[in-house]
C-alpha cells in the first residue's frame, strides 16, 4: 500500500509579500483555483493501493490544512503538528513512526506541498516505478529531467541502471546548487537531474537507516510521538521533547549516505526520472515559468493594466497596478505590501523578508486579514488607544469563551446574525444592531446562521495586542 506523506511545513519566504509565516505559499491559489496543497492531493487520485494521506505541518496552519482537504474531500488519515520546524528528516520520521511498520510496513511516497507538476500520467508512472523499487528495500528519490542550465536546483548524478526497472538507476551521488558554467556542463552531459524532494521507501526501512545514521533524531522523534496525543484530526508531537531534536533535511541526513560513492552501508539509492513539467515555484520567477502568459509574455493577476510591458509578472490583490515600459519585471501588490522587483533578482526577496524580521516588523509574519478556524479578522484602522476590525464568522462557527484585561469592545453587526455571550446573558444582535463588551467581561461570539456572520469591532484601551486573551473555553483546543 502506498502512504502519501505531505510536507506542509514551509514558509515560502521568497514568495513574499504573497506568502507569509502564518500563511505560506502551499495554502495560497497560485496556477489554479486550487491552493498548492490541494494540487498536491488532487494528482494523487488514480494511483492504485492509495490510503488516505498523512500531512505534516505547522502547528499554526492546522485549521486551514484541515479546511483546505475538507473543501476537495480529500481528508487526511492525520494530520501531524510540528511545535516548531525541524527540517524535512524528522518530520518523515514522524509520519514514520506515526503509521506504525511493526503493523503493516507501507510504502511511504513523501511530497513536498507547494510543488506544481503538470503531467500528472507521466507522474503515475514515474510513482508506479518507484513503488516497484521501495518494494525491493530501495531509498528512492525523483530526479527531474532538466530542460536548462538552472542555478537554482540542487542536482543527482545517475549512477548504473537497475536491471529490469525502466529509466531508474542507482545514485552516483547528490550536488549542490552549481554555478552556470557548471550547470551548463550538467544538463550537456545527460547525467544530471534536478533534486525533487520527493521520496519513496517503506516505513521500516526509512526507521532502520534512521537508526544507522541518525539514532539521536530517531529517538527524540520516537519519545516526541509516544509522548503525544491525539486531537481530533489532529496529533500533537510532544512539544518539550521536540524541540530538543537536531534539525536537517531528507537529503543531508539519509540520501547522500546512501549513494554509490559515499555508501558505507547496506542501504540502497535509487533515482527515478520524471518529466512532467515539475516546478517547485521557489521565486516568483518560478511562478512566471509556469503561468499562462497573454500575447507580450506577461503574467497577468488581478486588476491590472498594461502598455509596452513584456516578459513580466504582474499581481494585484486589492488595488489596480498599471505597468508601463516595462521588462523582465515583478510587481505583487498585497493590503499591506507591494514588491517591485526585476525578475533576475527574484531570488533576493529572501533579503527582503530577512530585513523585516531583524526590524521586527510584522509583514513577513500575517496579511492583513488573518485567519481563524471559525473565520477571519482585518484590522481596517488603529491609533492610540483604539483599532478597528473586520471579523468574518463562518456558519456555526465560535470564536473561544475569553476576556480582555486592558481592552473594551463595541460589536456592530453588518450581516447575518451574532448570538453574544456577555457573562451571564445570552443574547442575539441582528444586522445594523451592536452591543458593548467592557473591560474584564467574559464573553463569547457566535454565528448561529447559515450565512457568514460580518460585523465591525471597535477596541478601545490601554494595549490592544492579540496576546491580551484569556481563554476559559474554546472548541478548537487553543
Amino acid at each position: 500500500m502506498i502512504r502519501p506523506v505531505i510536507l506542509s511545513g514551509g514558509s515560502g519566504s521568497r514568495l513574499w509579500p504573497l506568502s507569509r509565516e502564518l500563511y505560506p505559499k502551499q495554502l495560497l491559489a497560485l496556477v489554479s483555483e486550487l491552493t498548492l496543497l490541494q494540487e498536491t492531493a488532487k494528482r494523487l487520485l488514480g494511483l492504485t493501493q492509495l490510503q488516505a494521506p498523512v500531512v505534516v505541518c505547522n502547528e499554526e496552519h492546522r485549521f486551514m490544512v484541515a479546511e483546505q482537504l475538507r473543501l476537495i474531500e480529500q481528508p487526511a488519515d492525520k494530520i501531524i503538528l510540528e511545535p516548531m520546524g525541524r527540517n524535512t528528516a524528522p518530520a518523515l520520521t514522524l509520519a514514520a513512526l506515526y503509521v506504525d511498520p511493526q503493523q503493516t510496513d507501507e510504502v511511504l511516497f513523501v511530497m513536498p506541498a507547494d510543488h506544481v507538476i503538470e503531467d500528472t500520467q507521466q507522474f503515475h508512472a514515474a510513482v508506479a516505478t518507484a513503488y516497484g523499487l521501495a518494494q525491493q528495500d530501495y531509498l528512492v528519490t525523483f530526479g527531474i529531467t532538466p530542460d536548462h542550465a538552472e542555478t537554482g536546483y540542487g542536482y543527482i548524478k545517475k549512477g548504473k541502471e537497475i536491471a529490469n526497472i525502466a529509466s531508474a538507476a542507482m545514485i552516483e551521488r547528490f550536488v549542490e546548487k552549481p554555478d552556470s558554467a557548471t550547470a551548463t556542463q550538467y544538463v550537456a552531459s545527460g547525467e544530471y537531474l534536478w533534486n525533487s524532494g520527493m521520496f519513496m521507501m517503506k516505513a521500516s526501512v526509512w526507521l532502520q537507516a534512521m537508526q544507522s545514521f541518525q539514532p539521536d533524531m530517531l529517538a527524540v522523534c520516537r519519545t516526541a510521538v509516544a509522548k503525544g496525543s491525539a486531537d481530533r484530526d489532529f496529533y500533537r508531537v510532544d512539544k518539550v521533547v521536540f524541540a530538543t531534536c537536531p534539525s536537517d533535511s531528507i537529503d543531508y541526513a539519509v540520501m547522500e549516505k546512501v549513494t554509490t560513492t559515499g555508501s558505507k552501508s547496506n542501504f540502497k539509492g535509487a533515482v527515478v526520472p520524471l518529466t512532467a513539467g515539475w516546478s517547485d515555484v521557489g521565486a516568483w520567477s518560478s511562478l512566471w515559468d509556469v503561468m499562462a502568459k497573454d500575447a507580450s509574455g506577461n503574467v497577468i493577476k488581478g486588476e491590472v493594466m498594461t502598455h509596452g510591458t513584456n516578459d513580466s509578472l504582474i499581481y494585484s490583490t486589492e488595488r489596480l497596478v498599471v505597468g508601463l515600459g516595462l521588462k523582465d519585471a515583478i510587481i505583487v501588490e498585497t493590503a499591506d505590501a507591494v514588491l517591485v522587483a526585476d525578475k533576475a533578482h527574484a531570488q533576493d526577496v529572501k533579503k527582503a523578508v530577512e530585513w523585516l524580521k531583524k526590524g521586527k516588523r510584522s509583514e513577513h509574519v500575517t496579511h492583513r486579514r488573518v485567519y481563524r478556524p471559525w473565520g477571519s479578522y482585518e484590522s481596517i484602522d488603529s491609533g492610540e488607544r483604539y483599532q478597528v476590525k473586520r471579523i468574518t464568522v463562518n456558519p456555526g462557527a465560535a470564536l473561544s469563551l475569553q476576556l480582555h484585561h486592558h481592552r473594551a469592545e463595541h460589536w456592530i453587526v453588518v450581516k447575518g446574525t451574532a448570538r453574544v455571550t456577555r457573562d451571564e446573558e445570552v443574547f442575539l444582535v441582528g444586522e445594523n444592531e451592536s452591543t458593548y463588551i467592557p473591560v474584564g467581561t467574559k464573553h463569547r461570539l457566535e454565528n448561529p446562521g447559515h450565512i457568514p456572520l460580518e460585523m465591525i469591532e471597535v477596541q478601545s484601551g490601554t494595549y490592544l495586542g492579540e496576546d491580551d486573551i484569556v481563554r476559559f473555553d474554546d472548541r478548537y483546543g487553543r
